[in-house]
């Protein structure tokens, strides 16, 4: 195993080219871009080592996002920006890095440490004020009972205690629903499942733009003055 000695936590956004990759693959993707750009990624021990690379929360596919998270550990220390600029440089279109900056080794695992994560979800031929008041209906319940088909195997849960809050604004050719949904090991929304819950027409656009942790980083400043639910 390679010594841990720094801890980068990087944004990057994800566009309509890599937005039907999986969670694996995409895995797969940075380890190969990180090795190409030449960085020092720390590697753990045991028989077959694995990069020191890991992602705040999976993004469904079909979603995009300017809002996802990866922490790499690093064996030798590398400056945030040349970080940036070697890795940018191994990057196709539909990836592109916003920022990176150090986090201290004693905070949790970023994928542990997820609680909420926004989106917008454009949905077609609706009018704001349908869409407005189902949303309201929605929030008023104490309890949506909720199945989840997936494949042979069917879950049952309550999706409203999945959703934080639930906003309709007008858009073109339709609405779109400004979801902050919970996201942690107890359960994750899912903003498609949110839409159909809401008796609305399957999206055509979903697009995540913050993830929220339970502690602070520099980068939450960022999210704050952009996030439309940041408090």
């Amino acid at each position: 195993m390679s010594a841990k000695v720094q801890r980068l936590r990087v944004t990057f956004a994800r566009g309509e080219e890599m937005k039907y990759i999986t969670h694996l693959d995409l895995m797969r993707f940075w380890e190969r871009a990180l090795r190409r750009a030449g960085l020092p990624v720390a590697y753990s021990e045991g028989f077959t080592p694995h990069p020191q690379i890991s992602l705040a929360a999976p993004l469904p596919v079909g979603t995009t996002s300017d809002a996802e998270l990866m922490d790499v550990f690093l064996s030798e220390r590398v400056a945030p920006k040349d970080f940036l600029a070697r890795a940018a440089a191994q990057l196709p279109a539909g990836v592109r890095l916003i920022a990176a900056h150090e986090v201290g080794p004693s905070l949790p695992a970023v994928q542990a440490d997820v609680r909420a994560a926004e989106y917008e979800v454009d949905v077609p031929g609706i009018a704001p004020g349908d869409a407005a008041r189902a949303a309201r209906r929605f929030l008023e319940q104490e309890r949506v009972p909720w199945q989840h088909r997936r494949e042979d195997e069917v879950r049952e849960y309550d999706i409203r205690a999945l959703v934080h809050d639930l906003r309709a604004t007008p858009c073109e050719g339709g609405v779109r629903l400004l979801m902050r949904l919970r996201s942690d090991n107890s359960g994750s929304g899912r903003p498609e499942q949110v839409v159909a819950a809401l008796g609305l027409p399957p999206p055509l656009r979903v697009h995540r733009t913050r993830i929220e942790l339970r502690n602070s980083s520099p980068a939450r400043a960022a999210w704050r003055r952009h996030g439309r639910f940041a408090g």
